[in-house]
């Protein structure tokens, strides 16, 4: 029986317009209501994961937030951190410096900033539209921003996570460059077309879940993943049941177990609907 939900934030959980439909929000509220407990599981910072988990009021019922794409696990009623694995200095610093060399831009989360060398340096053009990510990086997950020149030279702390920005078409060409250093010591991977990010060695979704749940007495026979990204997949194939949003990368939808409608069709109130019969008896969404 399916006890804990674990869902990916953006492309999933919220629709394009980054919001969580009333709906999704509805059954979500009712399952933590009856005892199911909701995982949010991404990418993004903790401070990132806040907002969300307060819409969602999973601080009444022990909610958990899997953060840096499973470097950090929290209980957002506590505080309590359940899972960390950070880079050491050493090696946040050895990323830092060999990416200088690309047309990228890092990005450094700690306490209230976010740090990076330029904050102009990010206009990507998005379907046809200037954007500045490090600007939108920052805004929507509540942070100030703060520059570093020398992002190596100002980091003397562990660091959960290196995000890197830059053109899709850029990034797809020059990545295999930009992990070749690091690709036996650090996890290296695309979070977004956008977005290529490094964490500790072993980080993944699954891993945080795997470190977290079972301590809190979960087995993943009991535990429902939703998803819509190639981060996502460790979680979807962990869980007993992992479920693609319709919009989702082609490679998502081949590993989960069902595949549901896209994240602005309430894909995930669908799902809860149609697998209803996975979960105690007794809980419903009705």
């Amino acid at each position: 029986m399916i006890k804990a939900i674990l869902l990916d934030i953006d492309g999933t959980l919220t629709n394009d317009k980054k919001e969580i439909t009333p709906r999704t929000r509805q059954a979500l509220m009712k399952l933590q209501d009856q005892g199911i407990r909701l995982a949010l599981a991404s990418g993004r910072p903790d401070q990132g994961l806040f907002r969300f988990a307060g819409i969602l009021e999973m601080e009444k019922h022990h909610g958990i937030l899997v953060c840096y794409n499973g470097a950090k696990v929290l209980d957002c009623q506590t505080g309590e951190t359940l899972f960390e694995q950070t880079m050491t200095r050493e090696e946040a610093r050895a990323v830092l410096r060999h990416i200088k060399q690309f047309e990228v831009s890092p990005i450094i989360a700690r306490g209230k900033y976010m740090y990076t060398p330029d904050v102009y340096s990010g206009f990507l053009n998005r379907n046809g539209n200037p954007i500045n990510i490090i600007e939108y990086e920052s805004r929507s997950n509540g942070y100030m921003l703060c520059e570093k020149r020398d992002l190596e030279e100002f980091v003397d702390f562990p660091v959960e996570k290196i995000l890197t920005a830059g053109e899709p078409e850029y990034l797809q060409a020059h990545y295999e460059e930009m992990m070749a250093p690091f690709r036996e010591t650090l996890s290296c991977m695309f979070t977004s077309d956008v977005y290529f990010e490094f964490t500790a060695k072993g980080i993944d979704k699954a891993q945080a879940i795997d470190q977290s749940f079972r301590a809190l007495g979960y087995a993943p026979s009991e535990l429902m993943a939703f998803g819509d990204a190639p981060n996502d997949l460790s979680m979807l194939s962990y869980a007993g049941i992992g479920v693609a949003m319709g919009n989702a990368d082609s490679k998502v939808k081949e590993a989960a177990d069902h595949t549901t409608g896209s994240n602005n069709e309430d894909g995930i109130a669908d799902a809860l609907g149609a697998l209803a019969g996975h979960f105690p008896p007794g809980t419903g969404l009705l």
